[in-house]
């Protein structure tokens, strides 16, 4: 099918030609979001205690919603640049990026522990492995769609050699096989089941099912991540892959990595990617570390519900437990959800106008 935002199936020559993806934080904005953090910390408070109105980002707002409109709008993807770097701690820095999650969306758990923030740095967990976990390792990922919306990642510190970022179009994947092997890409539409890692919720079966790819209101989503799909085919009750779809899969995964297909970047301290999930997907090289621990690699990553989050389709919710349009939805809700994170997610969404599942 044709997606119904066009600019959701580009190229890597598209981003070349139309660099509007990239948006630039000037002093001003800057100074502005340094301003709105210092003001606002309290070492006495944990990221729940702090609301949307505790922070003014002055005149940053405007390029960050330039950039979450390109996530919405156009590519699905947007890097802006020049967030307050230098001169700000790795406490204030995450401070920050949590301060944008709040005027964003709703943030979503990541884990078996219920983190609403994630740092992103190697703290040595082996990734190919039934509860391996990408972001606390250091090993070369599987392109894969996080489990929200949106997820946003913001560069304190960069490793010391590879950690390079890749981002595709699922929307272009899906276009290329099925120029080149329709019948591949039928059984994409197909469900695949998927590992939890042992982060499942107490209400949480071990896997779900979820298509590769499925279509509502004229837009196609995507759901990838091998790893989990992997761990999957270990667990009694799901069902074995036949060769077709091995062979599918493995196209798909070729796909996604043609030169014209994928783009490579390299985040930089003070950078912030935004991407969103349905209609990109995202994986990162191998890297070698720094020594020195205050130099070591560091990103935060928040998993966001937006209010002007589309209607997904049905057989999303096994993952999402709710698909419709504005909802709270989305994350590894793990084991350790409680009611002080059920009231910020209350709390937040009526602030932004939006319903809890």
């Amino acid at each position: 099918m044709k997606h119904a935002n066009a600019r959701a199936a580009w190229t890597v020559e598209d981003l070349e030609a139309d660099q509007t993806w990239i948006h630039e934080l000037d002093d001003g904005a800057r100074r502005a979001l340094t301003a709105a953090v210092r003001k606002a910390a309290d070492p006495a408070k944990t990221l729940f205690d702090y609301r949307r109105e505790d922070f003014d980002l002055g005149s940053a707002w405007p390029a960050i919603t330039a950039a979450l409109r390109e996530v919405r709008d156009g590519t699905g993807f947007a890097l802006l640049r020049g967030l307050p770097r230098d001169g700000l701690s790795q406490a204030e820095f995450e401070l920050l990026t949590w301060a944008i999650g709040l005027h964003t969306g709703v943030a979503r758990p990541q884990g078996k522990a219920s983190p609403f923030m994630t740092a992103v740095r190697d703290a040595g967990t082996v990734y190919r492995t039934g509860k391996g976990r990408g972001y606390s390792s250091n090993a070369d990922l599987d392109f894969h769609t996080d489990s929200a919306d949106i997820v946003l990642l913001t560069c304190y510190n960069v490793a010391k050699a590879g950690g390079m970022s890749m981002v595709s179009s699922s929307v272009t994947a899906h276009e290329v096989i099925s120029a080149e092997r329709p019948d591949l890409a039928d059984l994409l539409h197909l469900p695949h089941y998927f590992s939890r890692q042992q982060e499942q919720a107490p209400d949480e079966p071990p896997f779900y099912p979820n298509p590769i790819y499925d279509e509502r209101d004229g837009l196609l989503f995507s759901k990838w991540n091998r790893n989990r799909l992997r761990s999957a085919q270990a667990i009694d009750g799901v069902p074995a892959l036949s060769a077709q779809q091995h062979e599918a899969l493995d196209l798909l995964d070729d796909i996604l990595r043609r030169p014209s297909v994928m783009h490579a970047m390299y985040l930089r301290p003070g950078d912030m990617q935004i991407l969103n999930n349905h209609v990109t997907l995202h994986s990162r090289t191998e890297f070698e570390d720094h020594e020195d621990p205050a130099l070591k690699r560091c990103l935060f990553r928040l998993w966001l519900a937006p209010p002007d989050g589309v209607a997904l389709p049905e057989s999303w919710r096994p993952a999402y437990r709710a698909v419709e349009a504005g909802t709270v939805r989305g994350g590894i809700v793990g084991k350790a959800y409680d009611e002080a994170r059920r009231a910020f997610e209350v709390r937040q969404a009526a602030d932004l106008g939006m319903q809890v599942a």
